[in-house]
């Protein structure tokens, strides 16, 4: 009996591909995969010749019994267009079938997204709620933030470019203003990650037109609460304290603190009112 793999791929640099990522492919009786468009170009860049079958979120019950039948020949390897399988795509069905059926399922580690943007927002990392996409509904997406509200854990979510915008909008009215980590094009050449407050990032992607994918990684809710200032409060701060004979960069640091703006921001704005 075979083994079902879950085999993670690149989420864009195709460097990221692991060696046994690669065997593992080779060796497999058959690979099903997300988009087989998609992962044809993969593999052919790796020179995997494996056979392929499409399983997605509308055909993924149909395609059970043939993925099973196979696994009783040899190893089969899933794939996702992209990152680690059966997160935020098809997948957990299958797992579950072919668990169900005993066989093994095991598997073959890589690039996730989430993960990748959650190390690098220099955010909490021992505790996180990932939640994939944001509904697509205004409606709905502030239920669903409101939901969350209360949660101490760092937030991650997934968002398209066309809605980017009005996400860190309800995010900013629904969550208030946290820090916040967005990660756009992960790994690729424009690849880009803006740190700073949820009204700074609103103001950032508002001012060009949102490209690639994106990931939200935002501060859980403070034990003590602590909710950061407006760009008036900290501008009022800044005035003050720039008539008090401190350098730009003891002001800064001090009233990142107390403001619960990222430093670098506050730097700048200093410089800007100076």
């Amino acid at each position: 009996m075979g083994i079902l793999y879950l085999v993670a791929t690149p989420i864009g640099n195709l460097e990221d591909m692991s060696p046994r990522a690669v065997r593992i492919l080779r060796e497999a009786v058959l690979i099903a995969a997300e988009d087989t468009r998609h992962t044809g170009i993969l593999l052919k860049h790796f020179d995997i010749q494996s056979p392929l079958t499409s399983y997605f979120e509308h055909n993924k019950i149909n395609k059970l019994d043939r993925i099973l039948e196979a696994l009783i020949s040899g190893d089969v390897a899933l794939v996702s267009d992209a990152g680690t399988p059966a997160i935020n795509d098809p997948g957990y069905e299958l797992v579950q079938a072919a668990l169900a059926s005993g066989f093994d399922v095991r598997p073959v580690p890589g690039p996730s997204a989430p993960i990748s943007a959650l190390t690098v927002s220099g955010l909490p990392t021992d505790s996180f709620l990932y939640l994939g996409y944001l509904p697509h509904k205004a409606s709905d997406r502030r239920a669903r933030l409101t939901e969350i509200s209360q949660q101490p854990y760092t937030l991650i979510f997934l968002e398209s470019p066309h809605r980017v915008v009005d996400a860190l909008d309800d995010i900013l009215s629904t969550l208030c203003n946290r820090r916040i980590c967005v990660a756009r094009e992960m790994t690729k050449m424009y690849e880009e990650f803006w740190r700073g407050s949820t009204s700074g990032a609103l103001d950032y992607f508002k001012s060009k037109e949102p490209r690639g994918e994106f990931t939200l990684v935002i501060e859980g809710k403070m034990k003590e609460e602590r909710s950061l200032w407006t760009e008036d409060e900290l501008l009022k701060a800044i005035k003050s304290e720039l008539n008090s004979g401190k350098s730009a960069k003891e002001i800064s640091s001090e009233l990142a603190e107390q403001s619960g703006w990222n430093k670098k921001e506050v730097y700048a704005l200093i410089n800007q009112n100076k």
